[in-house]
Formats: structure tokens, C-alpha cells, sequence
């Protein structure tokens, strides 16, 4: 069935619009017709204004005028992150594609108006469930970082970026304490801060890194360190098990998702409070202790089994993902 499909994204050029991008595929091969609403910082400010009062009513009134009409420009809005209000009138099928850590009070003002929720995790699938939405989980997809030609070394990576949801000031304030441990290359893009004295076996990429240079990265360490305080779905998790590296993540939802114990190597964590409508959790430092002394210990047999679970992991999932966004498409035309 032919269908016009509106993408409304905060296009920043880096993970929602890599999101867009991937979902535009899936939506692609199954016949829809993708356009796109980009997003900026103006639109975050209305999307504000529209959170409440006459505003919000306004909002509302008019999606129930366009859909009385019978005349909105698309068949489906899916909206990313966050709900756009004055958007909503411009389809007749309104869908949330939500990352729950960014939904915000604003946000759960307009859930109501929603048709459906497309949940990227279980844990996302569960959590708007709680709050009476029709939910269905499509699972995501993400880019496959495997670069033939590179040698892993037995050191460790971490990919920070400008998130503060990574458990990076954690692991450096970790790495301090283990002189004797391999470097670790934490690759970040700022805001972060580091202890006074930073360890000799911590090396800091600052500049911008483009894709070949972040691949060769991610393909010549074997060990990803990915100990997550939270994650709308979890790329950086995906590409590191696409490249057949050793994945160190957070024992909680929904990184213990995505990473089983054949496929890498899960640190206890507590909870330390909440971001939107996700939990947070810090891992535990005696437990990423064990975990690198694990990793230390892996010999290469042991490093190419778990290696190859998860890379069929990462296969599987991708080639499974536009069969579950055809299935959730087929669930709109019932």
C-alpha cells in the first residue's frame, strides 16, 4: 500500500539524523513515499510554547479540525524524540518514536493525541505502555562499522562523543587508578571533564574524527568499553558488536538488551536517579574492575567465539528490522 510518510527529526547531523536516514530506508523498501520535516532550535522553543495553556488548546483544536476535514498532507507524522504539536494535524496517523531519557513533561502533555508508539527498545516498549499508549516495538537498526584489512589490538576504546550518559568521567576516574592496564582511547567531542592529573595510559581524541578514521578506531581495538547510564537504543553498542569487538556494557535497561552475556560482557550497576522517563544507573567501579581483568585474560579463541555471537547478533537484527517495520506499517492499514 502506497503511503506518504513525514519525517519530523531535529536534523543535528549526528544520531537523530542518522536515525531518520534508517528509517527512511525500511520505509522505503516497503513502498512509502518519505519526506521530511528538519527541525531546529526555533521549533524547540515552539514546541515549549505549545506544552501549555491556550497554546496547547489552540494545538488541539486544530488537529481536530484537520482530521474532521478529512484532508491532512500525509498519510503518517513519525515523530522523533519528542512530539511536535504543531504538527500534528498534518497526517492522519500520528506516531511517536520516542528515546525516553529526552521525553519530557511537555511531551507527555500531547500523549494523548498520538495514535500509535514505535519503540525502538523493550524497555521503551514497557514504559509507555505503563502510560496507556497503543505500543508496538519495532526494534532499530544501525550502521555496520566492520572494516575489512584491520588487526585488533588488545587494547580498550571508548566512544564518549558530547553525551554525559556514557559513564565516561566514571571509567577515566577508573583508568587512573590502573597504571598497568592498556591505553584506553576515549574519543569525545567536549563538555566532559577529566581528573587533574590524566593517566599515561588514557589517550584523548578531542578533533573531529571522519568516518574512515572513526572506523579504523573502532576496528583495531578489541575491547569497546560502552558502560551506558542509559540509551534510546544504543549504536554505539551495535557498531562495536558489528565490528567484532568485546562489548563492556551496563547490566540494566536496555543495554542488557542488546548485549548478552555470548555476545559481551554485562557490569553490575545501581540505579542514581532519573532522566525523562528512564532510569539512570552508574556501574559499579569493583565490577568494571572484574570486567577489564576479564578481558585481559580472554585468549583469542575465547575473543573470536564471542566475536562471531555477536556479529550474527548484529546481522540478524538488521536484516530483521525493515521485516518488523513492514509488519508495524501492515498494523496501521488493519
Amino acid at each position: 500500500m502506497h503511503r506518504t510518510v513525514n519525517l519530523i527529526v531535529r536534523d543535528n547531523g549526528l544520531g537523530l539524523s542518522r536515525d531518520a536516514r534508517l528509517l527512511a530506508e525500511a520505509l522505503t523498501a516497503h513502498g512509502c513515499q518519505v519526506e521530511y520535516t528538519r527541525l531546529g532550535e526555533a521549533d524547540e522553543r515552539e514546541r515549549w510554547r505549545h506544552g501549555h495553556g491556550w497554546r496547547a488548546r489552540l494545538a488541539q483544536w486544530r488537529h481536530a479540525w484537520s482530521r474532521l476535514r478529512g484532508r491532512p498532507r500525509y498519510d503518517v507524522n513519525i515523530m522523533f524524540e519528542h512530539l511536535w504539536p504543531l504538527h500534528l494535524p498534518l497526517a492522519r496517523c500520528n506516531i511517536a518514536l520516542p528515546n525516553p531519557e529526552w521525553f519530557d513533561a511537555r511531551d507527555q502533555l500531547h500523549l494523548r493525541r498520538i495514535d500509535h508508539v514505535w519503540a525502538k527498545t523493550r524497555h521503551a516498549e514497557q514504559r509507555f505502555r505503563e502510560l496507556g499508549c497503543a505500543v508496538r516495538w519495532v526494534g532499530f537498526a544501525s550502521e555496520d562499522a566492520a572494516v575489512p584489512g584491520h588487526v585488533q589490538q588488545r587494547t580498550f576504546f571508548h566512544l564518549a562523543g558530547g553525551s554525559r550518559t556514557k559513564g565516561s568521567e566514571e571509567l577515566v576516574a577508573l583508568w587512573l587508578q590502573h597504571p598497568e592496564w592498556p591505553v584506553l582511547t576515549l574519543v569525545r567531542h567536549g563538555g566532559l571533564s577529566e581528573p587533574a592529573t590524566r593517566p599515561t595510559n588514557l589517550q584523548v581524541v578531542d578533533e573531529y574524527l571522519d568516518l574512515d578514521r572513526l572506523r579504523a578506531l573502532q576496528n583495531t581495538h578489541a575491547f569497546h568499553l560502552c558502560p551506558s547510564k542509559t540509551e534510546g537504543y544504543g549504536h554505539y553498542l551495535c557498531e562495536a558488536m558489528s565490528a567484532g569487538a568485546i562489548t563492556v556494557t551496563t547490566d540494566a535497561e536496555p543495554m542488557n538488551e542488546l548485549v548478552q552475556p555470548d555476545r559481551g560482557l554485562l557490569v553490575a550497576a545501581t540505579a542514581e536517579g532519573q532522566q525523562g522517563l528512564a532510569m539512570l544507573y552508574r556501574f559499579e567501579p569493583a565490577a568494571m574492575e572484574r570486567a577489564v581483568e576479564t578481558c585481559l585474560r580472554m585468549d583469542d579463541a575465547q575473543r573470536a567465539v564471542m566475536a562471531r555471537c555477536a556479529r550474527a547478533w548484529f546481522v540478524d537484527n538488521q536484516a530483521h528490522f525493515f521485516a518488523r517495520i513492514g509488519a508495524a506499517l501492515d498494523v496501521l492499514s488493519a
